[in-house]
C-alpha cells in the first residue's frame, strides 16, 4: 500500500480508508509530477458527488470520490450504501400495480469508503443522551450543560453504475444521467464566472490586484493579476481560490496558518491545502484546476508525508473540507441572490408584459377606472388590469 509505518494490530476500517485515500493521493500527484500541466481532475467538468438522495458529500469525500470516479471511469458521481440499494426494493411497484425488477449490485462489484463525523451529546449531569440534531435547536445557555463527541465513521458506498440501476429503474436512470451531465464553462476572450465577478465588485472577499498572485497573513489581503493578464479566464478563477483557500487559515477564522519559515513542512502542507481546496472549488462550478507552478516545488514533499503518515492525508483533507465549504458556500449564496434578482427581473417583465396586453385589448384607461367592482358586467381583462394598476 502506501508504505506506512503500520502500528501493532489489525487496522481499522478507518486506517484502511485513510490508507486507499493516501494511495489515490500518491498516485494523482505523481501524474502531475510527471506533467505538472495536466489538471487535478481531467478536463470536462463533473458535478460535485452526491448520494442517491441528492445531498452533496462534504469537500472530503468529494475530492476521494471524484478521483474515484476518473480512476474507475464513472460518469454520473451519485453514490449509495448497499442498505438504499435494499430500500429501492420495497413496495416497488410501476403504475398499474405490477412488481418492479428487484435493483441490486452487480456481482463483484467493491464499495468505496466515505468518512462522516458523527457526535454523541451526553448530559453533563444526568448523562442522558440527545440527537445531535435536538443539540443544535439548543440555546446556548442549554448547550453548555452538554458534552459533545465528535466520532469518524466510515461507510461504505456503490457508484450507481455498479448496480442494475440502468434496467431495474430506467426512468431514475434517465434522470440521474439528464442531471449529471457534464456541464463545462466555456473557456474564451469572454470568459466570466458571475457570483465571484459580483463578490468581488461588492468587495466580499476583497483582492487587491497586482502582478503576482499571493496572501498575505499580516495584513489578511488576497493579491491577484487582474483577469486580463491571464491567457484563460479559469487560471484567474482557479489563483483566486487558491488564495481564498490561503485566507480562511488565519486566526480567527479556522486558525489552520501558524507562522512558518518558506520552504518547511508546515508551509508545503498549507500549499497543498490551498491547491487541494482550489481544486474542489474550481470543479464545483465547471471549471479545471491545474497546479500552481510555484506549487511544483513541494510534490516531493507531499509524496514523502503521503507516505510516512496516515494523519497527514485525513488532517490535510479535514482542512480542505473546512475551507472548500467555506468559499462554495460563500458563492453559492452569492449565485442565488443573482438568480432571485433574475426571477424578480423576469416576473417583472411578464408583469409588464401583461400590464401592455390588457391595456390594448380593453381599450381606453378612463372607462376603465369608472368600472365599479361590483359590477357583473365587468370583463375578465378589466379586472386583472385594475389589479397591475395598483
Amino acid at each position: 500500500m502506501a508504505g506506512y509505518r503500520k502500528e501493532i494490530g489489525a487496522p481499522s476500517s478507518e486506517d484502511k480508508a485513510l490508507d486507499l485515500f493516501a494511495e489515490m493521493m500518491i498516485e494523482k500527484i505523481e501524474s502531475i509530477r510527471e506533467d505538472w500541466h495536466k489538471p487535478w481532475f481531467t478536463e470536462g467538468s463533473m458535478p460535485w458527488p452526491r448520494n442517491l438522495s441528492g445531498r452533496e458529500y462534504n469537500g472530503m469525500n468529494a475530492f476521494m470520490l471524484m478521483l474515484h470516479c476518473e480512476k474507475e471511469g464513472y460518469t454520473i458521481p451519485r453514490f449509495c450504501t448497499f442498505d438504499c440499494v435494499q430500500r429501492m426494493n420495497r413496495d416497488a411497484k410501476d403504475k398499474e400495480g405490477k412488481e418492479l425488477p428487484k435493483v441490486s449490485v452487480l456481482k463483484g462489484e467493491k464499495s468505496f469508503p466515505v468518512m462522516l463525523t458523527t457526535f454523541t451529546c451526553v448530559h453533563k449531569e444526568t448523562k442522558e443522551k440527545v440527537k445531535y440534531d435536538d443539540y443544535k435547536r439548543m440555546s446556548p445557555e442549554e448547550q453548555e450543560r452538554y458534552n459533545v463527541y465528535p466520532r469518524m465513521q466510515v461507510f461504505r458506498v456503490f457508484n450507481v453504475a455498479q448496480a442494475n440501476l440502468q434496467e431495474a429503474r430506467p426512468e431514475l436512470w434517465a434522470k440521474l444521467e439528464a442531471e449529471n451531465g457534464r456541464t463545462r464553462i466555456a473557456d474564451g476572450e469572454n470568459f466570466s464566472f458571475e457570483p465571484v465577478d459580483t463578490m468581488i465588485r461588492e468587495n466580499r472577499w476583497i483582492p487587491k490586484y497586482q502582478d503576482s498572485a499571493y496572501f498575505s497573513i499580516s495584513k489578511n489581503e488576497i493579491v491577484v493579476p487582474e483577469k486580463r493578464q491571464f491567457e484563460h479566464g479559469e487560471q484567474f478563477y482557479g489563483t483566486l481560490f487558491h488564495e481564498m483557500t490561503h485566507s480562511t487559515g488565519i486566526e480567527g477564522v479556522l486558525n489552520r496558518i501558524k507562522p512558518a519559515a518558506f520552504g518547511s513542512d508546515e508551509y508545503a502542507r498549507e500549499e497543498l491545502v490551498a491547491e487541494l481546496g482550489a481544486a474542489l472549488a474550481a470543479q464545483r462550478y465547471g471549471m479545471s484546476r491545474h497546479i500552481k507552478e510555484d506549487s511544483c516545488a513541494y510534490l516531493k514533499s507531499w509524496l514523502d508525508k503521503l507516505k510516512e503518515s496516515p494523519q497527514f492525508i485525513k488532517t490535510t483533507l479535514l482542512d480542505v473540507k473546512k475551507a472548500t465549504a467555506m468559499i462554495t458556500q460563500r458563492v453559492d449564496l452569492i449565485a442565488q441572490e443573482l438568480e432571485r434578482g433574475q426571477c424578480e427581473e423576469r416576473k417583472t417583465e411578464a408583469d409588464e408584459k401583461t400590464y401592455r396586453s390588457l391595456q390594448k385589448e380593453v381599450g381606453q384607461i378612463g372607462q376603465i377606472g369608472q368600472i365599479g367592482k361590483d359590477d357583473k358586467n365587468v370583463p375578465k381583462e378589466a379586472s386583472l388590469y385594475r389589479y397591475y394598476s395598483r
